[in-house]
């Protein structure tokens, strides 16, 4: 029986030693850095779950920083004063401050918004109403707060009406078609709905709308009547986007009205899909717990064992250097 076990030589002082073939130090320390990976994974897993998301009927808060508003106005550089169409639309440019928001009235109604290039330009074409028409700019800041309101520009479009030769403007119940929103600044977030108020004024039904949104999608609305209505988008990106209304009545009639839309950056929100998820992973790691204890348990238990079987062989080595032990010595395997 003694002479199966394999008894190795040092090679240095050529005494015998039990054979070891586990590397412990390696071992643990791998085990102790999972066990810090697990813990660390753990907490992550447990703070993300236990914290509290938007719940049905929050309210969400928005503040504004105060700002000093534009002190430098819009100038209207085209067309010129006392100028004569007999088309419409026409364009209007001029100069503005970076960074803000033009918007053009005709007779102190809106009548189309662009916003201002880093070049201190805009251009917008505006729809023109029958006969006189005083054209002003103004700008707008990031916080919607006005500028100055630009020089007056008068012109005039000789168009004469099919009813009616003395029209007026604001006289609803004449034929020329007109487009019309009070959407004259909106803002809003990719993925969202944007609904724009739309009225179709005068001309004669029905109608159809031409919606251009300024992302390569256009829409074709077409309404029985000139009640208003609204165009309804979802951006899938966040920028500035000129949106276009066209619109034309039984008579051939047509209208056009140009918006700027802000759509600004997403906002990240921590949904309860995510909260989900954050508790399915600690329900994984609280499974590997028990598993990383197994482990744990079972190098133990081996590192015992070779401890164990290195005693027994020291006291067997005894026996063979000195036979005169094994009558009083008890060898337990």
């Amino acid at each position: 029986m003694y002479g199966q076990l394999k008894i190795s030589e040092h090679e240095h002082s050529g005494r015998l030693r039990p054979h070891e073939h586990t590397s412990y130090i390696p071992l643990i320390v791998v085990i102790l850095l999972v066990g810090v990976i697990l813990i660390l994974m753990s907490l992550r897993a447990f703070v993300a779950s236990a914290s509290p998301g938007p719940q049905a009927g929050s309210i969400g808060l928005t503040g504004a920083v105060p700002a000093v508003p534009p002190k430098v106005a819009a100038t209207i550089q085209v067309p010129s004063n006392q100028q004569h169409f007999s088309t419409s639309p026409i364009t209007v440019s001029g100069t503005c401050p970076a960074q803000t928001l033009v918007e053009v009235y005709k007779n102190n109604i809106f009548a189309g918004s662009t916003p201002c290039d880093d070049n201190g330009k805009y251009s917008v074409q505006v729809d023109l109403l029958y006969g006189k028409n005083d054209l002003t700019a103004q700008v707008y800041d990031v916080l919607n707060q006005a500028g100055p309101v630009s020089n007056t520009v008068t012109v005039f479009y000789d168009v004469t009406p099919p009813v009616s030769p003395g029209l007026t403007f604001l006289n609803f119940g004449a034929s020329q078609l007109l487009l019309n929103t009070d959407a004259i600044y909106r803002g809003t977030f990719p993925g969202q709905m944007l609904n724009v108020p739309l009225s179709i004024i005068g001309g004669a039904a029905p109608f159809a709308v031409n919606v251009q949104w300024g992302d390569l999608n256009n829409k074709v609305i077409p309404r029985s009547d000139n009640t208003v209505f609204n165009a309804a988008h979802i951006y899938q990106k966040a920028g500035t986007y000129k949106l276009t209304f066209q619109a034309s009545d039984s008579q051939n009639q047509v209208a056009f009205l140009s918006v700027a839309v802000i759509v600004n950056g997403q906002p990240a929100i921590v949904s309860s899909t995510n909260q989900d998820t954050q508790k399915k992973t600690l329900n994984k790691l609280l499974v590997l717990w028990p598993l990383y204890a197994i482990v744990i348990t079972l190098v133990l238990s081996f590192w015992f064992g070779e401890r164990h079987e290195k005693k027994i062989m020291q006291k067997i080595y005894a026996v063979q250097q000195n036979p005169s032990l094994g009558a009083t010595t008890h060898l337990s395997v």
